[in-house]
């Protein structure tokens, strides 16, 4: 029996068995800036099809597709939910996709659209462009209308992320980002960059400070290099930048309309095609770890995905 039936008393909550769930780099790493005692089931987004409801249950019915994410458990066959933290995947939506996109996308979506306002013709600079929140902000960067640069390594990271139309890429491995972001804005006469995206830290930080434009905006979205890098505030004051620290699940409970609403408007943009999601390996739940090696091997192009392989459907 799923152990959800045994919540049944929290009326409020659907039960849903999970499809598929994601994991992400840090938190294979436990370098996440959470971290829960052992032993805990690991997992963030998650997808799936309600299963059944409290009899308080007023915005789903047994069958609807959902997507959502938790700070920890989707890894499981079945999960519980309250319903005001769910989201119905539109038809014609890729349940996979779906359940793929929650962190990644939400994450660039919060930071490009709602922090930075990102403009028709402005210049996005994306460090780490080819992991899971890099190639969503690439995505969404181009929705915008925006010119995107891309930084990343690796022969097949970069031919990836030429099939994305980025505007300029930037191979961090074998050239400078300051000379070939510098030749670029000279070719399309363009002052500097406007946004940093920033999921990196580090030395490309500081490299890629060098080309920001006056007024520009840094977001600061991770330190996946391991090494938290350091923003002067006497250069920022000068140049007029703004520096936006974005930790995306914090916003559920400080600002929770900010959240909800990025994430329908990036199911409507999913469902009509102007998004998409890359699954770049896909395991089932028997074989997380070899899920877990893929991230920390950083094979990945995207998302990782782990399909539960639910156990039959049960009623409350």
């Amino acid at each position: 029996m799923p152990k959800y039936l045994d919540l049944a008393a929290c009326y409020t909550w659907p039960g849903l068995e999970t499809s598929q769930a994601t994991s992400n780099y840090l938190q294979i790493l436990g370098k996440y800036q959470e971290k829960p005692p052992l032993p805990f089931v690991p997992g963030s987004d998650y997808s799936g099809v309600v299963d059944a409801v409290g009899d308080s249950v007023n915005l789903f019915k047994v069958g609807d597709r959902v997507c959502s994410f938790a700070s920890l458990g989707s890894f499981a066959g079945f999960i519980v939910a309250d319903q005001k933290d769910l989201f119905l995947v539109p038809d014609g939506c890729d349940l996979v996709a779906a359940g793929a996109m929650p962190v990644a996308f939400g994450t660039s979506h919060v930071a490009l659209v709602h922090r930075a306002h990102l403009k028709a013709g402005q210049v996005l600079l994306v460090l780490g462009a080819a992991g899971g929140v890099g190639v969503s902000a690439i995505q969404i960067g181009k929705v915008c209308g925006a010119v995107v640069i891309a930084v990343a390594r690796g022969t097949e990271k970069l031919q990836f992320l030429k099939s994305m139309g980025v505007d300029h890429i930037v191979d961090s491995g074998k050239e400078s980002i300051i000379d070939s972001v510098k030749s670029f804005l000279k070719t399309r006469k363009l002052r500097g960059v406007d946004v940093l995206y920033d999921p990196v830290g580090g030395k490309l930080t500081k490299e890629s400070m060098k080309v920001l434009n006056w007024g520009a905006q840094i977001l600061v979205i991770g330190f996946a290099s391991g090494e938290v890098p350091v923003i002067p505030a006497n250069i920022a004051l000068v140049k007029n930048w703004t520096v936006h620290g974005l930790y995306w699940g914090s916003h559920k409970i400080h600002q929770p309309h900010v959240l909800n609403d990025s994430l329908n408007e990036l199911l409507q943009w999913l469902s009509k095609g102007l998004i998409s999601v890359n699954i770049s390996h896909s395991y089932p739940l028997s074989k997380a770890n070899l899920a877990f090696a893929a991230l920390k091997d950083r094979k990945v192009l995207g998302k990782v995905m782990l399909v539960t392989g639910a156990s039959p459907k049960s009623k409350l």
